[in-house]
């Protein structure tokens, strides 16, 4: 299952709506052949693996991520395929939560013979597709939201300066996120500070452009800046609550939203991508940005960058707000893991809760 998941690894951030899968034909002890999921409309990862083991697969064992399916899409069912190849058994990953599948799968190799073991290396394979579970349950993109601050929760200076709170390893794993994206998002305020490009620049040009999503709730960024004139193999969109669009510059695209309070209502916004098949998207901030995803419990993940520096007095802080009064009342992360990037520290975790709503003093 360990060397199906390295095949499955292969696809991520490229086969979007689809699940990244991987699997591999085992017999006599022997790994005959392994496939994985490339994008899109291609053969799904159990049917590439039995087309490269060819009449070899016949009585051998199948280890797969993710439950096959058992419905017909762009591709036949590989629950069919592993039946008329000849499959003995069958070890599963994931369970596979999209109602077209959710089990049919596995009772149809069942009927026909094969026997099934599910259950196996579960908790990493489940981990390998959060984004494609929450977006098949919730209706929504999975959430990550990233930020790179200082020791003391710095993300610019009391004069607006942000170049660089983290070193050259950060900035160039912030790429791999963004690679591995379907969709990135800045507010108005990083768009205007930063003019950021929201590309994906990998070494040898391999990089994937996410979608680039910027929260203008009023249209009242100029046209200037670069996510609308660079160019990009991702189309800018525009998400706003207000103001005439008129004609959008090539390669962007105006986007109406509901209003909350003024502003672009997060909840729409995130069904809207969903509708566009949009099943992963980067925060990147800035602060009043992630307040207001936070606030909402739409981050299921965190990724924070703490640079080894100390901005000290009025810095402006990762996530805008008066604050928690108490420290009970603070957002807390559970699954927290932590690692070293080149000089900063990298903490990854899933909100307990949504921050609590704060209230200005007096």
């Amino acid at each position: 299952m360990q060397s199906a998941l390295d095949e499955a690894r292969r696809g991520l951030g490229r086969t979007s709506p689809n699940p990244a899968v991987g699997a591999v034909i085992v017999k006599g002890g022997r790994v005959i052949a392994r496939g994985h999921h490339a994008r899109a409309g291609t053969a799904h990862a159990e049917v590439e693996a039995i087309r490269r083991a060819g009449a070899k697969a016949g009585g051998a064992d199948l280890y797969t991520t993710l439950e096959p399916c058992d419905h017909w899409g762009r591709t036949p069912p590989c629950s069919v395929a592993i039946l008329d190849a000849g499959i003995r058994r069958v070890f599963v990953g994931s369970r596979d939560p999209n109602p077209l599948v959710n089990g049919r799968g596995l009772r149809r190799l069942r009927r026909g013979g094969v026997e099934v073991v599910t259950g196996i290396a579960e908790a990493e394979c489940d981990a390998l597709n959060e984004a494609w579970f929450r977006f098949i349950t919730a209706g929504r993109p999975h959430v990550t939201l990233k930020a790179a601050a200082s020791l003391d929760g710095k993300i610019a200076t009391r004069d607006g300066d942000s170049r660089w709170v983290t070193g050259p390893e950060a900035r160039a794993l912030v790429h791999e996120l963004r690679d591995r994206s379907d969709a990135v998002l800045v507010g108005a305020g990083t768009a205007r500070a930063d003019d950021p490009r929201l590309t994906a620049r990998l070494p040898g040009g391999r990089g994937k452009d996410p979608l680039r999503v910027v929260l203008d709730s009023r249209l009242s960024l100029p046209r200037r800046l670069h996510l609308f004139r660079s160019r990009s193999a991702a189309p800018t969109l525009v998400a706003h609550a207000a103001g005439t669009s008129g004609a959008a510059p090539p390669g962007v695209e105006y986007l109406r939203c509901r209003a909350r309070g003024g502003r672009v209502d997060l909840a729409d916004l995130l069904v809207k991508l969903a509708g566009r098949n949009v099943t992963s998207l980067l925060v990147e901030g800035g602060a009043e940005v992630n307040r207001a995803f936070l606030e909402a419990g739409l981050v299921d993940r965190v990724v924070l960058f703490l640079a080894p520096k100390v901005v000290g007095g009025d810095g402006l802080s990762w996530v805008a707000g008066p604050g928690a009064r108490r420290m009970a009342g603070a957002l807390e992360l559970e699954d927290v893991a932590v690692a070293r990037v080149g000089t900063d520290i990298l903490v990854t975790g899933r909100p307990a809760r949504p921050l609590a709503k704060g209230r200005a003093r007096g």
